[in-house]
Protein backbone atom coordinates (compact mmCIF):
# COMPACT_ATOMS: atom_id res chain seq x y z
CA UNK A 1 0.00 0.00 0.00
CA UNK A 2 1.33 3.40 -1.06
CA UNK A 3 -0.07 6.93 -0.60
CA UNK A 4 0.08 7.31 -4.20
CA UNK A 5 -2.39 3.89 -4.45
CA UNK A 6 -4.46 4.58 -1.25
CA UNK A 7 -6.79 6.51 0.56
CA UNK A 8 -7.13 6.88 3.82
CA UNK A 9 -9.93 7.49 6.14
CA UNK A 10 -10.73 7.84 9.77
CA UNK A 11 -12.99 5.25 11.52
CA UNK A 12 -14.12 6.94 15.10
CA UNK A 13 -14.33 3.75 17.71
CA UNK A 14 -15.47 5.52 21.14
CA UNK A 15 -13.63 8.35 20.95
CA UNK A 16 -10.21 6.16 19.30
CA UNK A 17 -9.34 7.26 16.41
CA UNK A 18 -8.15 4.32 13.42
CA UNK A 19 -6.88 5.08 10.27
CA UNK A 20 -8.57 2.55 7.46
CA UNK A 21 -6.55 2.71 3.97
CA UNK A 22 -8.30 1.82 0.79
CA UNK A 23 -6.11 0.53 -1.64
CA UNK A 24 -6.85 -1.94 -5.04
CA UNK A 25 -5.82 -4.28 -2.66
CA UNK A 26 -9.11 -3.91 -0.49
CA UNK A 27 -9.67 -2.47 3.22
CA UNK A 28 -6.83 -2.38 5.50
CA UNK A 29 -7.50 -1.01 9.18
CA UNK A 30 -4.66 0.17 11.43
CA UNK A 31 -4.26 -2.10 14.15
CA UNK A 32 -1.47 -0.25 15.42
CA UNK A 33 -4.22 3.02 16.00
CA UNK A 34 -7.05 0.22 17.33
CA UNK A 35 -4.54 -0.27 20.45
CA UNK A 36 -4.14 3.12 21.72
CA UNK A 37 -7.81 2.05 23.06
CA UNK A 38 -6.52 -0.80 24.84
CA UNK A 39 -6.07 -0.38 28.79
CA UNK A 40 -2.08 -1.55 30.19
CA UNK A 41 1.14 -2.33 28.27
CA UNK A 42 -0.01 -4.87 24.82
CA UNK A 43 1.49 -5.18 21.36
CA UNK A 44 0.33 -6.44 18.48
CA UNK A 45 3.50 -9.22 18.59
CA UNK A 46 1.89 -10.54 21.62
CA UNK A 47 -1.30 -11.21 19.99
CA UNK A 48 0.62 -12.78 17.02
CA UNK A 49 2.17 -15.25 19.40
CA UNK A 50 -1.41 -16.46 20.74
CA UNK A 51 -2.30 -20.08 19.36
CA UNK A 52 -5.53 -18.94 18.33
CA UNK A 53 -4.59 -16.32 16.82
CA UNK A 54 -2.35 -18.12 14.15
CA UNK A 55 -4.85 -20.63 13.59
CA UNK A 56 -7.37 -17.98 12.30
CA UNK A 57 -4.87 -16.26 10.04
CA UNK A 58 -3.75 -19.76 8.81
CA UNK A 59 -7.29 -20.57 8.13
CA UNK A 60 -7.87 -16.77 6.91
CA UNK A 61 -5.03 -16.95 4.23
CA UNK A 62 -5.88 -20.45 2.99
CA UNK A 63 -9.24 -18.89 1.96
CA UNK A 64 -8.15 -15.48 0.48
CA UNK A 65 -4.70 -16.26 -0.24
CA UNK A 66 -3.73 -18.86 -3.35
CA UNK A 67 -0.13 -17.96 -2.58
CA UNK A 68 0.19 -18.87 0.74
CA UNK A 69 3.10 -21.07 2.31
CA UNK A 70 1.91 -23.61 3.93
CA UNK A 71 5.36 -25.37 4.88
CA UNK A 72 6.25 -22.08 6.56
CA UNK A 73 2.70 -21.75 8.12
CA UNK A 74 3.24 -24.76 9.46
CA UNK A 75 6.76 -24.48 11.07
CA UNK A 76 4.96 -21.04 12.99
CA UNK A 77 1.91 -23.11 13.60
CA UNK A 78 3.79 -25.67 15.42
CA UNK A 79 5.81 -23.12 17.80
CA UNK A 80 2.94 -20.34 18.45
CA UNK A 81 2.15 -20.70 22.08
CA UNK A 82 5.65 -21.36 23.35
CA UNK A 83 7.50 -19.46 25.74
CA UNK A 84 10.19 -19.00 23.60
CA UNK A 85 8.52 -18.02 20.41
CA UNK A 86 8.04 -14.69 18.87
CA UNK A 87 7.36 -13.68 15.71
CA UNK A 88 6.94 -10.05 14.42
CA UNK A 89 4.48 -8.67 11.17
CA UNK A 90 6.74 -8.46 9.05
CA UNK A 91 8.53 -11.64 9.46
CA UNK A 92 4.44 -13.38 9.46
CA UNK A 93 4.42 -11.72 6.07
CA UNK A 94 7.89 -12.29 4.98
CA UNK A 95 7.82 -16.30 5.59
CA UNK A 96 4.54 -17.27 4.62
CA UNK A 97 3.44 -14.70 2.31
CA UNK A 98 0.58 -13.34 3.68
CA UNK A 99 -1.54 -11.07 2.91
CA UNK A 100 -4.14 -10.05 5.73
CA UNK A 101 -1.64 -8.16 7.65
CA UNK A 102 0.78 -5.52 6.73
CA UNK A 103 3.49 -3.52 8.31
CA UNK A 104 4.08 0.08 6.66
CA UNK A 105 6.11 2.80 7.10
CA UNK A 106 5.62 6.68 6.59
CA UNK A 107 3.17 9.13 7.79
CA UNK A 108 0.46 6.51 7.82
CA UNK A 109 2.91 3.85 8.91
CA UNK A 110 1.87 0.98 11.07
CA UNK A 111 0.60 -2.33 11.29
CA UNK A 112 -3.08 -2.69 9.10
CA UNK A 113 -5.13 -5.72 8.93
CA UNK A 114 -8.14 -6.82 6.28
CA UNK A 115 -11.07 -6.12 8.04
CA UNK A 116 -12.05 -10.02 9.18
CA UNK A 117 -8.76 -9.72 10.58
CA UNK A 118 -9.19 -6.53 12.40
CA UNK A 119 -12.77 -7.51 13.79
CA UNK A 120 -10.98 -10.74 15.47
CA UNK A 121 -8.23 -7.91 16.83
CA UNK A 122 -10.64 -5.59 18.39
CA UNK A 123 -11.88 -8.50 20.95
CA UNK A 124 -8.06 -8.09 22.03
CA UNK A 125 -9.07 -4.64 23.01
CA UNK A 126 -12.67 -5.35 24.06
CA UNK A 127 -15.76 -7.04 22.64
CA UNK A 128 -17.48 -3.75 23.44
CA UNK A 129 -14.62 -2.44 21.11
CA UNK A 130 -15.02 -4.97 18.13
CA UNK A 131 -19.06 -4.04 18.64
CA UNK A 132 -18.36 -0.57 17.69
CA UNK A 133 -15.78 -1.02 15.41
CA UNK A 134 -17.64 -3.43 13.04
CA UNK A 135 -20.60 -0.79 13.56
CA UNK A 136 -18.37 1.93 12.44
CA UNK A 137 -16.84 -0.03 9.32
CA UNK A 138 -20.32 -0.70 7.91
CA UNK A 139 -21.81 2.72 8.29
CA UNK A 140 -18.78 4.03 6.62
CA UNK A 141 -19.32 1.40 3.57
CA UNK A 142 -22.59 2.06 3.79
CA UNK A 143 -21.94 5.92 3.13
CA UNK A 144 -19.35 5.48 0.29
CA UNK A 145 -22.41 2.78 -1.31
CA UNK A 146 -24.65 5.99 -0.98
CA UNK A 147 -22.32 8.64 -2.60
CA UNK A 148 -20.97 6.25 -5.39
CA UNK A 149 -25.11 5.21 -6.03
CA UNK A 150 -25.82 9.15 -6.48
CA UNK A 151 -22.71 9.90 -8.75
CA UNK A 152 -23.45 7.00 -10.93
CA UNK A 153 -27.79 7.79 -10.90
CA UNK A 154 -25.78 11.56 -11.85
CA UNK A 155 -23.36 10.36 -14.50
CA UNK A 156 -26.21 8.10 -15.77
CA UNK A 157 -28.50 10.49 -16.06
CA UNK A 158 -25.84 13.37 -18.21
CA UNK A 159 -24.70 10.40 -20.46
CA UNK A 160 -28.37 10.39 -21.49
CA UNK A 161 -29.04 14.00 -22.06
CA UNK A 162 -24.96 13.84 -23.82
CA UNK A 163 -26.67 10.78 -26.07
CA UNK A 164 -29.26 13.30 -27.31
CA UNK A 165 -26.73 15.56 -28.50
CA UNK A 166 -25.17 12.62 -30.24
CA UNK A 167 -27.88 11.48 -32.32
CA UNK A 168 -28.75 14.87 -33.34
CA UNK A 169 -25.47 14.92 -34.82
CA UNK A 170 -25.53 11.25 -36.34
CA UNK A 171 -29.35 12.49 -37.90
CA UNK A 172 -28.44 16.14 -39.22
CA UNK A 173 -25.14 14.65 -41.25
CA UNK A 174 -25.14 10.67 -41.70
CA UNK A 175 -28.59 10.15 -41.92
CA UNK A 176 -30.00 11.05 -45.85
CA UNK A 177 -33.94 12.06 -45.59
CA UNK A 178 -34.92 8.98 -48.08
CA UNK A 179 -33.43 6.43 -45.04
CA UNK A 180 -35.94 4.13 -43.60
CA UNK A 181 -36.37 4.23 -40.03
CA UNK A 182 -35.24 0.45 -39.82
CA UNK A 183 -32.10 1.41 -41.91
CA UNK A 184 -31.30 5.14 -39.62
CA UNK A 185 -32.19 2.47 -36.60
CA UNK A 186 -28.80 0.12 -37.85
CA UNK A 187 -26.87 3.86 -38.67
CA UNK A 188 -27.72 4.84 -34.90
CA UNK A 189 -26.66 1.63 -33.35
CA UNK A 190 -22.92 1.45 -35.68
CA UNK A 191 -22.40 4.87 -33.53
CA UNK A 192 -23.42 3.33 -30.39
CA UNK A 193 -21.31 0.46 -31.06
CA UNK A 194 -18.62 2.52 -32.50
CA UNK A 195 -18.65 4.26 -28.87
CA UNK A 196 -18.78 0.84 -26.94
CA UNK A 197 -16.11 -0.67 -29.27
CA UNK A 198 -13.72 2.64 -28.25
CA UNK A 199 -14.26 2.37 -24.16
CA UNK A 200 -15.27 -1.01 -23.49
CA UNK A 201 -13.72 -2.94 -26.21
CA UNK A 202 -16.65 -4.54 -27.61
CA UNK A 203 -20.28 -4.31 -29.39
CA UNK A 204 -23.19 -4.20 -27.38
CA UNK A 205 -23.93 -7.87 -29.12
CA UNK A 206 -20.51 -9.09 -27.50
CA UNK A 207 -20.89 -7.87 -24.48
CA UNK A 208 -24.79 -9.54 -24.00
CA UNK A 209 -23.57 -12.63 -25.95
CA UNK A 210 -20.85 -12.86 -23.07
CA UNK A 211 -23.56 -12.16 -20.12
CA UNK A 212 -26.68 -13.91 -21.15
CA UNK A 213 -27.92 -13.68 -17.66
CA UNK A 214 -27.65 -10.30 -17.13
CA UNK A 215 -29.96 -7.76 -17.70
CA UNK A 216 -29.94 -4.34 -19.01
CA UNK A 217 -26.74 -3.64 -21.32
CA UNK A 218 -23.11 -2.67 -20.89
CA UNK A 219 -23.81 0.73 -20.14
CA UNK A 220 -26.54 0.28 -17.39
CA UNK A 221 -23.58 -1.97 -15.71
CA UNK A 222 -20.62 0.90 -16.26
CA UNK A 223 -18.61 2.00 -13.67
CA UNK A 224 -18.80 5.59 -12.38
CA UNK A 225 -15.72 5.83 -14.36
CA UNK A 226 -16.62 4.86 -17.62
CA UNK A 227 -19.94 6.47 -17.44
CA UNK A 228 -17.60 9.89 -16.86
CA UNK A 229 -15.44 8.82 -19.86
CA UNK A 230 -18.25 8.12 -22.28
CA UNK A 231 -20.24 11.32 -21.36
CA UNK A 232 -17.39 13.06 -23.18
CA UNK A 233 -16.64 10.59 -25.79
CA UNK A 234 -20.30 11.33 -26.65
CA UNK A 235 -19.90 14.88 -27.01
CA UNK A 236 -16.64 14.48 -29.14
CA UNK A 237 -17.92 11.97 -31.45
CA UNK A 238 -20.78 14.65 -32.35
CA UNK A 239 -18.00 16.90 -32.89
CA UNK A 240 -16.20 14.42 -35.01
CA UNK A 241 -19.61 13.74 -37.07
CA UNK A 242 -20.37 17.22 -38.24
CA UNK A 243 -16.72 17.49 -38.85
CA UNK A 244 -16.99 15.38 -41.85
CA UNK A 245 -14.35 12.11 -40.28
CA UNK A 246 -14.73 8.71 -41.39
CA UNK A 247 -15.79 5.72 -38.91
CA UNK A 248 -12.80 4.14 -38.66
CA UNK A 249 -10.88 7.33 -37.86
CA UNK A 250 -13.19 8.56 -35.13
CA UNK A 251 -12.74 5.03 -33.52
CA UNK A 252 -9.02 5.32 -33.46
CA UNK A 253 -9.19 9.14 -31.90
CA UNK A 254 -11.93 8.00 -29.47
CA UNK A 255 -10.47 5.02 -28.30
CA UNK A 256 -6.78 6.62 -27.83
CA UNK A 257 -8.96 9.19 -25.78
CA UNK A 258 -11.08 7.02 -24.08
CA UNK A 259 -7.45 5.33 -22.77
CA UNK A 260 -5.83 9.00 -22.10
CA UNK A 261 -8.91 9.49 -19.51
CA UNK A 262 -8.98 6.22 -18.10
CA UNK A 263 -5.56 6.58 -16.95
CA UNK A 264 -6.60 9.44 -14.79
CA UNK A 265 -9.48 7.03 -13.33
CA UNK A 266 -8.10 3.96 -13.23
CA UNK A 267 -4.94 1.66 -12.30
CA UNK A 268 -2.59 0.47 -14.65
CA UNK A 269 -3.87 -2.87 -14.61
CA UNK A 270 -6.95 -1.68 -16.14
CA UNK A 271 -5.58 0.12 -18.36
CA UNK A 272 -4.28 -2.46 -20.04
CA UNK A 273 -7.41 -4.24 -20.04
CA UNK A 274 -8.78 -1.21 -22.05
CA UNK A 275 -6.39 -1.18 -24.34
CA UNK A 276 -5.49 -5.39 -24.94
Amino acid sequence: MTRKSAKTKTLDIQGTRVAMVSSPQGDYISLTDMLRAKDGEFFISDWLRNRNTVEFLGIWESIYNPAFNYGEFATIRSQAGLNSYKISVKEWVEKTGAIGLKATAGRYGGTYAHPDIAFEFGMWISPEFKIYLVKEFRRLKEDENNRLQLGWNLQRTLSKINYRIHTDAIKDTLIPPTITKAQASQVYASEADLLNMALFGQTAKQWQDAHPDTDGNQRDHATLEQLVVLTNLESLNAVFIRQGLLAPERLHKLNDIAITQMRSLLTDHNIKKLAS
